[in-house]
């Protein structure tokens, strides 16, 4: 372990000793083949530090390590309420080192340390949440026959990979984290290759929570090598996975190797409808916040306003005002900064064409468009909107991840409908206006998993999250992210059938 550490100073002032081994049965480890993952601070793009990388043979031992503790009577045979106790004391755990964790996660992905700060109270929240389930998962009797008892278990599914996008670190790996412990499951969990710092921090809590060896297992590495060998792994039960729609269905084409169960949370491109009598200064705050928060970089972002023809103009203007007051680019750490630097070179190459794709193709970029470094140094992106676009081009179809919207208009209801619906992705929606029967209608026929009324990218612990058509498979958070790490097992008692 000695040298698998080392002493940082955050650019806020804040010290700590971070690991930077794999953390596998509550240790952390050299990777077999001695390559490393390089964090790069967005921000200045400089080096903040390496971590091992894990290769196939890795996770080999990873999974062997959960598959031990999934059969060791230290996890397998405690009750539900002693999981819970223990997920209660790493939440505290959390607790204490809330300021750390969220300096890592704004060094190390860029977002406003406000933000990251935000994010913590999430974690908290989901691992407390999950913790007070432990005790609450059962199964049921079923009446039959007299002559037959029948009842069920709720068994953890077994051994779970789980692997997590940059946007959200430590929010993701909770969301995981969380159900997957309560129903008695043990997990591999590879965070991304572009911030793997904040997850190692939190590993070294696990031990001191109390947790078996081997119940959370931390394989840092790159997604073509750690992923792809998790994903194909036959001593792998589930695969829960967080990202791009591209990559969700490399997993799930994988995963089949032994018909793992899967979770996928993948793409967006989410509307955002404003009808004629919604309350526009409302409407466009929420928009706002609806891309712009977290550098656009949000799989449910609403990242295509629709608006009706008659305030079109009208909710531009506004908009246009909202980011012009709100959205102030800058040093993650600065006080008052509402957007840091994109999370790396590539995703910040991206965007930026997309506003070349975008001016090609005939629509009006209306703000922003272009990079806006900071001493020269940095992934920042102005805001972007472009407006007059028309639905067959790239900017209004395909899923950018970053602060860049589209706005496109209306004339009636049913083409608002047909318009919002017109994608591959359903993962969210929003809809603005002042009439209830209006709302719960087009809410009813918007084709996603979520639909926010005059609000825009509403989440919560309770309340499941997850998409449909190519957004994604199963659901996560609130009673029914249970259902994604449990199995149902029947049986059936004879008690008097003779033949």
């Amino acid at each position: 372990m000695a040298d698998l550490k080392v002493d940082l100073t955050a650019p806020n002032g804040k010290k700590f000793t971070l690991p930077t081994g794999l953390f596998i049965n509550n240790k952390f480890v050299k990777g077999s083949s001695g390559e490393k993952v390089t964090s790069i601070n967005p921000t200045n793009e400089e080096e903040i530090c390496s971590v091992e990388a894990a290769t196939a043979d890795d996770i080999d031992k990873a999974v062997a390590a959960a598959r031990a503790a999934l059969n060791h009577e230290s996890w397998r045979d405690i009750t539900g309420t002693e999981r819970g106790r223990l997920m209660f004391k790493l939440a505290d755990l959390i607790e204490q080192d809330k300021e750390t964790l969220a300096t890592i996660e704004t060094w190390d992905n860029g977002k406003p340390y406000g933000d990251s700060l935000g994010d913590l109270d999430e974690v908290l929240a989901c691992i407390r949440y999950y913790a007070g389930y432990a005790d609450k998962i059962h199964g049921e009797t079923i009446p039959t026959t007299p002559q037959k008892l029948v009842y069920t278990l709720k068994q953890p599914i077994g051994v779970c990979a789980q692997i997590i996008p940059w946007n959200y670190p430590l929010g993701m790996a909770a969301w995981k984290l969380g159900p997957a412990l309560a129903c008695g499951n043990t997990v591999i969990l590879k965070p991304a290759e572009q911030t793997p710092l904040s997850i190692l921090l939190l590993a070294t809590l696990l031990p001191k929570a109390g947790f078996p060896p081997g119940v959370v297992n931390i394989t840092n590495g790159f997604g073509a090598v750690a992923g792809q060998a998790l994903a194909s792994h036959m001593g792998i039960d589930k695969i829960a996975f967080t990202g791009s729609t591209a990559t969700g269905k490399h997993i799930m084409k994988t995963a089949s190797i032994n018909m793992k169960n899967i979770t996928l949370e993948t793409g967006g491109k989410s509307p955002l409808l404003v009808f004629e009598d919604a309350d526009i200064e409302q409407a466009a705050k929420w928009a706002h916040i609806g891309i712009m928060s977290n550098m656009g970089q949000i799989c449910t972002a609403t990242s295509r306003i629709l608006v009706q023809d008659t305030i079109y103009d009208k909710f531009v203007d506004q908009f246009r005002e909202v980011i012009k007051t709100t959205s102030t680019v800058g040093d993650p750490f600065a006080e008052g900064t509402f957007q840091g630097p994109q999370v790396t070179k590539t995703q910040y190459e991206r965007i930026l064409s997309f506003v070349e794709s975008g001016k090609s193709e005939g629509a009006t970029l209306a703000t922003g468009g272009q990079s806006c470094p900071i001493e020269g140094k940095g992934y920042f992106i102005q805001p972007t909107v472009f407006t007059n676009v028309k639905d067959n081009m790239k900017i209004y179809r395909e899923e950018v991840f970053g602060p860049f919207v589209v706005i496109a208009s209306f004339k009636t209801e049913e083409e608002a409908i047909r318009m919002a619906n017109d994608t591959t992705y359903g993962l969210g929606a929003a809809l603005f206006s002042q009439s209830l029967e209006l709302s719960h209608r087009v809410a009813a026929r918007i084709e996603s998993g979520m639909v926010w009324i005059n609000s825009s990218n509403d989440s919560d612990v309770r309340v499941p999250f997850g998409g449909v058509k190519q957004s994604g498979i199963g659901r996560e958070l609130g009673e029914a992210g249970l259902a994604a790490y449990t199995q149902a097992k029947a049986i059936h008692v004879n008690v008097g059938l003779k033949l």
